[in-house]
């Protein structure tokens, strides 16, 4: 971290085929999201649209929505990259840079997700990057519980 942003290196290995594991990255974001890390607290709001200019989007009601990453570059089952500030970031002057890449090897798959982002944020950063790793991380299990299992955590 610096004074100017923080990156963010997240691995995890999941016992999952590479392709169930992509699919539910970008078919099934609301099944493996915590809820409690959207505007709307249903995770079932998410989408990806896996194309470049795709949106990492979230439905309001009343018609509303949220934009929280824009699609920049896919590699089926490689690699997701996303552009954008997550959360409370998009009311700063940041940019960010988020990539999932995937690496499969028979019935295991390693995930490795970065996020960098750069700019100014009221206060610093010192607060907000260990809050956005964090959630990151927690994110990043719940795909991996989710991959394996059907259920993105152990207490359902």
């Amino acid at each position: 971290m610096t004074s100017t942003g923080f990156l963010v290196n997240l691995e995890v290995k999941v016992n999952a085929p590479i392709a169930k594991v992509y699919d539910a990255l970008i078919g099934q974001v609301g099944s493996w999201w915590n809820p409690e890390h959207t505007y709307s607290h249903d995770a079932k709001n998410l989408s990806i649209d896996p194309r470049p200019g795709g949106c990492f989007c979230e439905k309001l009601p009343n018609g509303g929505g949220v934009e929280h990453l824009r699609v920049v570059y896919v590699a089926p089952r490689e690699v997701l990259r996303l552009s954008g500030g997550l959360g409370p970031l998009q009311a700063s002057g940041v940019a960010g840079s988020m990539t999932w890449k995937l690496t499969g090897d028979g019935d295991q798959t390693r995930i490795q997700l970065s996020y960098s982002v750069g700019g100014f944020v009221v206060g610093g950063f010192d607060r907000i990057a260990p809050a956005v790793e964090s959630m990151l991380n927690e994110q990043l299990n719940r795909l991996k519980l989710f991959a394996e299992t059907g259920k993105p955590t152990t207490e359902q």
